[in-house]
């Protein structure tokens, strides 16, 4: 008969792997997201602020529209008016019509596609890169800079919403004696058309949609994962009972 501890113990490290994945983060301290695929009304959001802004550049090639429907608790006709704009069937994936080729010399590299990213990437990692643009003259393509992705090529296409901020720093005594600049804040130089509440509401909304794209399923997948773990929290206490009364007896 299987040991039930190692079968729990397996369960417990399957149900753990997707928090493993994208525990990895850059040098740039990260803040918390607070993303919450279960909240429909942000994700709606989300899906209309990625598909205003995001998706000249970004596609989502592993996500269906229809799929967008039954995952935001939309009807057909919603999604068509607020969220399919360019004549796709209801069948299609979320793909762009920029060509790799000219993207990349427009940019330095191709716009990466943003299905996977929340997986690869973590969502704490996308709701401070929305956050962490500030104005750098040396950035001689865009103007501006990334904390958490330095030297990327992606304009602030957000810069509308959030206003223009610029990068603060203080002077430290460095290890070897000499000052050094070391980050403080972002300061905001030019207000946008929201206030910086609804500027981190816009990017958890952001957040939380491409979490959801990233797995539409992963709801699913959490109760279905609560569901075996009772199962096998059972079974291992109906195995523990059988194992004690096939063995007092021999003891």
């Amino acid at each position: 008969m299987a040991r039930p501890v190692p079968m729990l113990l397996v369960a417990l490290l399957l149900a753990a792997a997707p928090g493993l994945a994208t525990a990895a983060g850059p040098g740039f301290p990260l803040e918390s997201s607070g993303a919450d695929v279960s909240n429909q009304a942000s994700l709606q959001r989300g899906a209309r602020l990625f598909m205003n802004n995001c998706l000249g550049c970004h596609s989502l090639q592993y996500v269906r529209y229809n799929t967008l429907a039954e995952g935001l608790g939309l009807t057909d006709e919603q999604v068509a008016e607020n969220l399919r704009f360019t004549g796709e069937s209801p069948h299609d994936t979320i793909t762009i019509a920029m060509p790799q080729a000219d993207a990349a010399g427009w940019f330095g590299q191709a716009p990466p596609d943003l299905s996977l990213m929340a997986r690869a990437r973590g969502t704490d990692y996308i709701y401070t890169f929305l956050k962490s643009f500030y104005v750098d003259p040396g950035s001689r393509l865009t103007g501006v800079n990334n904390k958490v992705l330095p030297g990327t090529s992606m304009p602030h296409v957000l810069w509308e919403l959030q206003g223009v901020q610029e990068a603060v720093y203080r002077q430290e005594v460095g290890p070897d004696g000499e000052p050094q600049k070391v980050f403080d804040r972002f300061e905001l130089a030019r207000p946008g058309s929201m206030t910086p509440e609804e500027y981190s509401q816009a990017a958890q909304d952001i957040t939380a949609f491409l979490s959801w794209a990233a797995e539409p399923m992963q709801l699913e997948r959490q109760r279905l994962g609560i569901k075996v773990l009772l199962f096998l929290l059972v079974l291992l206490a109906f195995s523990w009972l059988y194992y004690k009364e096939l063995w007092k007896d021999v003891k």
